[in-house]
């Protein structure tokens, strides 16, 4: 992608093991500081399962249930990751065909979920053992397999027709602003005099929050806004949403990442002396 559109960086949001297909994020020049924001959002997959022996669908059903929600799961021999057991939450598993020892399902899950380890540990659990076939990933947070998943293909094609045409109409198709990185966190609108700060990575201050979505919780992942919708920053919250309401004071959200370069707006702060 860095050949096809001539830039200096670009960054994926999470690795696709061998033969596995579907979507894979990239982040292109400076929108790469937003990586970090899609490799915590959460999964969806579709997964064809090869059991070992027969069984019932009530019996599928029952050990789906059970593995919906918090699951301890330990990485494959084989991972990029230290071999640990850890939680993950499994958010929803849905049987959609099953045809003898094949069983099609859709899952979505937590970042970091290895889906053929669950296929191993839910064969256990069913007693007949199972392995996965194939796998595709079909959501990454706010990208989706039917809305925007493209091919090599369409992005030379979008870049060669904005380059030698001056049309950019496909290109913008193709390629989506960094504020669709953070479509799926948490929004927090800030005042236009407390921009300039949060660009220079200081954390945010209550007097400087505008309008904030409900929901939030301490420790999430939140992302910062201007009024006029362009992504400042993203960070951890500090306060919960009835606390953020009712703060006059404090910090809300500690700067992780600034997306904006500083002097985009007016300095609206003065340093200690």
């Amino acid at each position: 992608m860095k050949k096809i559109l001539e830039l200096e960086k670009a960054g994926h949001s999470g690795t696709l093991d061998p033969n596995v297909t579907g979507l894979l994020p990239v982040l292109l020049g400076d929108a790469t500081k937003a990586v970090d924001a899609l490799l915590t959002a959460g999964k969806e997959y579709v997964c064809l399962m090869k059991l070992h022996t027969e069984i019932p669908e009530n019996m599928i059903k029952r050990v789906f249930g059970e593995f919906t929600g918090q699951i301890y799961q330990k990485p494959s021999i084989i991972s990029a990751v230290k071999r640990e057991t850890r939680i993950r939450n499994i958010y929803y598993l849905e049987l959609l065909e099953l045809d003898g020892k094949n069983i099609l399902f859709k899952v979505g899950c937590e970042a970091g979920t290895y889906i053929r380890k669950l296929c191993h540990d839910m064969g256990m659990a069913l007693g007949t053992g199972a392995h996965m076939q194939e796998l595709r990933r079909t959501k990454s947070g706010p990208f989706r397999e039917d809305e925007t998943l493209i091919t090599l293909h369409d992005l030379k094609d979008a870049y060669v027709e904005w380059k030698e045409n001056g049309n950019e109409e496909l290109l913008r198709k193709v390629v989506y602003p960094v504020e669709f990185a953070l479509s799926h966190l948490p929004k927090i609108v800030i005042r236009d005099n407390a921009v300039d700060a949060v660009c220079h990575g200081a954390s945010l201050a209550a007097p400087g929050v505008l309008s904030f979505e409900s929901g939030i919780d301490k420790g999430d992942t939140v992302a910062i806004f201007t009024l006029k919708g362009e992504a400042v920053a993203f960070g951890q919250a500090q306060m919960k949403s009835p606390e953020i309401l009712r703060a006059a004071t404090g910090i809300v959200a500690a700067t992780d990442r600034v997306l904006l370069p500083p002097g985009t707006y007016l300095k609206g702060w003065k340093a200690k002396e």
